[in-house]
């Protein structure tokens, strides 16, 4: 399955290849930028992954779409012995490096760049896999989900915080307005590359969410698919595991 849109619409070059741009363009200016546009709300989200992930005690973790760390950094407060944050843009990877040793992490995380549909780790690697706003960007979804599949280790767990949809009236309403005109317009005003923030946006319009990503991943092969939508519907935290 592909989520059809890309970033630059006038390029005939891969969806993956334009994200990798759009990523790499954008890389320095993307945490305060999010803060931003998220209100801060998607820490909050974080931490709750944490305490799902702490929950379960892994010793290693894979971190894939990591970007600039923020998630990978806050799993170091896990048992985790080693994290893996796994990207596609080395100007997001970067930046992350730079934070990971500004807090003196370096022996715990390690950023790497990879493709998350073709991951560059044996069968049954990862007690723990973890992916935050980064699905979406897939370029194959479900080949990106069977590769998650098959490097995560049996019982191990796999949770996704991504955006999704409100389903009731006004946070619906004000949820596609926000996203359709205040989102990309931000993103306007603060970054160089002013079809980035519009992607963002029109990704997360057009992503399965809910029970329609539960389905995907049971397809695939994940057991104990579970989804919990978290403020008013705007993003969805998934967990799932394996045979």
């Amino acid at each position: 399955m592909s989520i059809s849109t890309k970033p630059y619409k006038n390029s005939d070059s891969s969806k993956k290849e334009q994200v990798s741009k759009m990523f790499d363009n954008i890389s320095k200016n993307y945490d305060n930028l999010n803060r931003v546009i998220s209100f801060g709300i998607d820490i909050k989200w974080r931490k709750k992954i944490l305490k799902m992930v702490s929950i379960k005690k892994p010793k290693n973790i894979l971190d894939i779409a990591t970007g600039t760390g923020d998630l990978a950094i806050l799993l170091s407060q896990s048992s985790a012995e080693k994290i893996i944050g796994l990207d596609i843009s080395e100007g997001m990877l970067e930046v992350g490096r730079q934070k990971i040793n500004q807090k003196v992490l370096s022996d715990k995380i390690e950023m790497k760049l990879g493709d998350s549909e073709n991951i560059p780790f044996e069968d049954n690697t990862f007690d723990c896999i973890t992916v935050a706003f980064g699905i979406r960007n897939f370029e194959n979804l479900e080949k990106g989900l069977a590769e998650i599949l098959r490097v995560l280790k049996p019982n191990g767990l796999f949770v996704i915080l991504e955006t999704s949809v409100p389903e009731k009236f006004p946070f619906k309403q004000g949820y596609n307005f926000y996203t359709k005109q205040i989102m990309p317009f931000i993103g306007k005003l603060f970054s160089k590359d002013k079809d980035a923030y519009q992607y963002l946006a029109d990704s997360a319009s057009i992503f399965p969410y809910g029970k329609n990503l539960n389905n995907i991943l049971s397809k695939i092969g994940f057991i104990d698919v579970k989804h919990l939508p978290q403020t008013f519907g705007v993003a969805t935290i998934y967990s799932a595991s394996k045979k």
